[in-house]
């Protein structure tokens, strides 16, 4: 470990940031270093700080009181995409996830008291905070953007450099913005299944996901009719509340989680059914971020930890249902891209691989460090770009080398991160969700790219 007391301490709290979190965390680490070379930042940076047990060696060394929390401490946690790929690798079973994310929950508060950092920024009050986690305020938001696109403004704009004039994380906004269809009609609440219902579930449709890639929640709801479900789609749902905590903003997560623990009775439902990987893992999350938000509250446990309990990403609900066949051909040559909080959290892997091998005519391809983050990693991609391209970069090099005409990933940030990197180096393959691809078979038609 080099370099790391190079400014002040970033807080004078008398207790060290990172004292609540459970010790034996920390001590399940036995720093054998398996973990290095799954780590998308170590495989960038080479930099020891930069791998999961570098990390915990600072936090612990700082909880312990042997190192103070300066700013360049803070800059290798922060570089952390928080992909939780070291917990696949890791023998001892170290929960990654429950240090990282208490940790940087306390670090910005610290930082919030202190009237310092991103946590009074302008871009995480009014953006991060204030407009992602609002589907409606998004849709709003991105109407100029799609009537620019139909005209060719966008493309002008950038042709006259007059996009280099906005903030540079308005920028990075403006190049990860997918080419934008029509808007998408919401939802009716409650959707009858095809020919006999064989369970009832609650859709979670999300904000950013919702607001950007409403198509594939129409498709995902459509799936699970062909597969004999009834499909509620609550009203007073919520953002998950992955922005907020992964950014270190605990209690607005925490009220945004009891807010759908209220929405989605889970008497009510045999699932929670989520097709973003991201979300699905904070969902999957709530009670653990219970226990670390609110350890005086058992009831609010209670409630999220029962809440957390239904949530099945849709491949994985679908794979245990028994999935009805689709009969539409769609002959495609596609890979598969691991969203890191699918494979790494959630550990479903092979069930979208099995529904996508479900459609005939659609060949496989198996893509090279399939499970390494492309760099997306939720709001990662706006806030560390520099990284996030790298890593973006990586991920496209393994991708051309398979010579698909598509690659299919169950996150819309992979996919807005795939689509702009495909879009920066010019070239026109087409980013698809696996429900996208299943809908069109069950639907007897074919994608845009074989039409």
């Amino acid at each position: 470990m080099h370099d790391l007391a190079v400014s002040t301490p970033s807080n004078k709290s008398d207790a060290p940031v990172g004292v609540g979190i459970d010790y034996g965390y920390f001590m399940n680490c036995v720093h054998c270093g398996l973990c290095t070379s799954f780590c998308p930042t170590y495989l960038e940076t080479g930099n020891e700080n930069d791998s999961p047990r570098g990390r915990i060696y600072l936090m612990r060394n700082v909880v312990d009181g042997q190192l103070p929390l300066t700013e360049t401490v803070k800059s290798h946690l922060d570089l952390c995409l928080d992909c939780r790929a070291c917990e696949t690798a890791c023998p001892s079973g170290v929960q990654y996830g429950r240090l990282i994310e208490p940790f940087r929950v306390e670090m910005q508060k610290r930082d919030a008291a202190a009237g310092i950092g991103e946590a009074n920024g302008w871009f995480h009050r009014f953006v991060l905070y204030g407009l992602f986690p609002y589907a409606s305020r998004l849709r709003w938001a991105l109407a100029p953007a799609r009537f620019a696109q139909r005209l060719g403004l966008d493309r002008m704009a950038d042709s006259l450099g007059l996009t280099k004039l906005l903030p540079k994380k308005l920028q990075r906004m403006q190049e990860l913005l997918p080419k934008l269809g029509s808007a998408t009609p919401q939802l009716p609440e409650l959707l009858s299944p095809v020919g006999k219902r064989r369970a009832r579930v609650a859709l979670f449709t999300g904000c950013v996901a919702d607001a950007m890639f409403g198509h594939t929640n129409w498709a995902t709801a459509r799936v699970l009719q062909q597969n004999g479900c009834e499909v509620v789609v609550p009203r007073n749902q919520a953002c998950c509340g992955a922005i907020h905590y992964h950014s270190g903003a605990g209690e607005p997560a925490l009220q945004l989680a009891q807010q759908n623990a209220v929405a989605f009775n889970p008497d009510d439902f045999d699932a929670i059914i989520i097709n973003v990987a991201g979300c699905g893992s904070m969902l999957k999350d709530y009670g653990h971020m219970a226990h670390e938000l609110a350890p005086q509250d058992p009831g609010t446990q209670q409630r999220l930890s029962k809440f957390a309990s239904k949530v099945k990403d849709v491949s994985e609900f679908l794979m245990s249902l028994g999935p009805i066949a689709p009969t539409g051909e769609i002959k495609l040559r596609a890979t598969y891209h691991d969203a890191c909080h699918l494979c790494h959290a959630q550990k479903i892997r092979e069930q979208p691989r099995d529904l996508l091998s479900l459609v005939p005519g659609l060949e496989l391809i198996p893509l090279n460090e399939s499970e390494i983050c492309c760099g997306a990693a939720g709001s990662y991609n706006l806030t560390q770009p520099e990284m996030a391209a790298q890593l973006g970069r990586r991920k496209l090099e393994n991708i051309l080398k398979t010579k698909a005409q598509a690659v299919i990933t169950a996150n819309a940030g992979c996919s807005l991160q795939l689509q702009m990197q495909l879009r920066q180096y010019g070239h026109d393959i087409w980013v698809a969700h696996p429900m996208d691809v299943l809908d069109l078979s069950y639907r007897q038609q074919q994608p845009n790219c074989l039409r």
